[in-house]
């Protein structure tokens, strides 16, 4: 499956005359914990302000932290369309925190058959964060992230589910150069058009629903990661390696949702 990602992303990014390279896999186990109010306005629309907190390094380094608020509305039993906001600060790869913003629209479709439910959520996001270098960086990206869930609700206050959720980037920066010996020429930033999927996440889980106003959430998270790294000079600019790098990533997940 890992090799057929590949060729896949390969496919979809356009490519530099040259050569690319793929970066060895690195992994990490993590955990991460969520807090969750949603008030009901009127029937079917609901504000929902949330908070997440994030572990990495085998659980040893705190990495990153978000906040956010969000309006849904569940037109009826079948579709619910949503939109809010996200400020998220990320732990860097420096050591730096690197705050970002995030706005999104979302709309999900759920099929019931007996106490099973099918969902199909598609959630389009812009996510804005300062860069020094836009030739290594859009600093407006654009995602779609598609995911399926299945639940099923036959087991009383206990919903076990399991989900798998695509990544897709829209606007990535893209260039032309060509390898000689080793080094890059004739470099060329030709915009923000690159597309390729970037992101394969699964869960499983069950959320225990304790009553109508508590729920806690329990489930494991596992990700392959696959993203476009650039290194290019900002003054020149010089094209210097482009990679893509490949991360397994791995968590288990505990959230908590009040409803009033």
């Amino acid at each position: 499956m890992r090799k057929t990602l590949l060729i896949f992303a390969l496919m979809l990014a356009p490519l530099v005359s040259g050569a690319q390279s793929v970066s060895d896999p690195e992994s990490d186990f993590g955990a991460r914990f969520s807090f969750t109010a949603d008030y009901k306005i009127i029937k079917g629309l609901h504000v929902a302000a949330s908070t997440e907190v994030r572990f990495v390094d085998t659980f040893s380094t705190f990495g990153r932290v978000d906040a956010g608020i969000g309006l849904s509305y569940k037109i009826n039993n079948t579709f619910k369309l949503g939109g809010g906001y996200l400020f998220i600060d990320k732990l860097g790869s420096s050591g730096a925190w690197n705050p970002r913003h995030r706005f999104y629209l979302d709309g999900t479709a759920t099929l019931r058959a007996g106490d099973w439910r099918f969902a199909l959520k598609e959630k389009i996001q812009l996510t804005h964060r300062d860069y020094n270098n836009l030739y290594e960086h859009n600093p407006n990206s654009l995602e779609l992230k598609s995911r399926i869930k299945v639940s099923y609700k036959g087991l009383g206050e206990w919903v076990p589910y399991t989900a798998v959720e695509l990544r897709n980037v829209f606007n990535d920066p893209t260039c032309s150069a060509t390898l000689n010996n080793g080094k890059y020429t004739d470099y060329n930033f030709t915009g923000y058009n690159d597309m390729y999927l970037n992101r394969i996440r699964g869960t499983l889980g069950a959320e225990w629903e304790i009553s109508k106003a508590h729920a806690i959430d329990f489930y494991l998270l596992g990700e392959y990661c696959y993203d476009k790294v650039l290194d290019v000079d900002k003054d020149g600019p010089t094209l210097k390696s482009l990679t893509y790098s490949q991360t397994f990533n791995a968590a288990l997940c505990v959230g908590y949702k009040f409803s009033f």
